[in-house]
């Protein structure tokens, strides 16, 4: 028996594990999917889940910001592998885990050596209907080109400026530029 389950690695609830149950079902950021990701990169329907073949397949649905495995945006169905990366938009990233387990097994735990505090977890921010958490804020793409740009035509700009101020001031309209008449 195998168990499948996606494992938030960065977005809203990082850790947050999203197990994988049923033939069929949807990702996206309505609170009416089975996976509930709720964040502004995120499409209502962003993808699509479909149990076949004992595999999981996964879709896009036309999302926005697209959907990725493994750094690769996906133009049609792909079937999951354990290890999996699977990402929606930039800041959205899952691993896609298959856990086999035998539920008669055994299973061993290490002794405790002493007991140890443990640190309250922190409440789940209550999100309500229709809300987009706030997200990472969305990387800052930094374009020099129109900034050179303009600094070339104020240069430029000014260059001539100066030019035409010395020729004006020492009397150098008719020796620079003779085809002007009047000289």
């Amino acid at each position: 028996m195998a168990q499948f389950q996606l494992v938030m690695r960065s977005g809203p609830t990082p850790g947050a594990t999203y197990p994988l149950e049923g033939d069929q079902l949807t990702i996206g950021r309505d609170s009416a999917n089975g996976v509930s990701i709720n964040d502004a990169e995120m499409s209502r329907k962003h993808a699509r889940l479909t149990f076949q073949g004992g595999k999981y397949v996964i879709e896009d649905l036309g999302s926005t910001n697209g959907t990725f495995v493994n750094g690769q945006r996906l133009s049609g169905p792909f079937v999951l592998k354990g290890g999996d990366v699977v990402s929606f938009g930039e800041q959205i990233v899952l691993m896609y885990d298959v856990m086999s387990g035998d539920p008669g097994a055994t299973v061993a735990s290490p002794r405790r050596q002493s007991a140890r505090v443990q640190s309250p977890v922190a409440p789940p921010v209550q999100v309500y209907s229709g809300q987009v958490a706030p997200g990472p804020a969305p990387a800052q793409k930094s374009n020099m080109i129109p900034i050179f740009i303009i600094v070339g035509v104020l240069l430029f700009i000014c260059l001539c400026a100066v030019f035409f101020w010395y020729v004006d001031r020492n009397f150098l309209w008719c020796t620079i530029f003779p085809f002007l008449g009047g000289c």
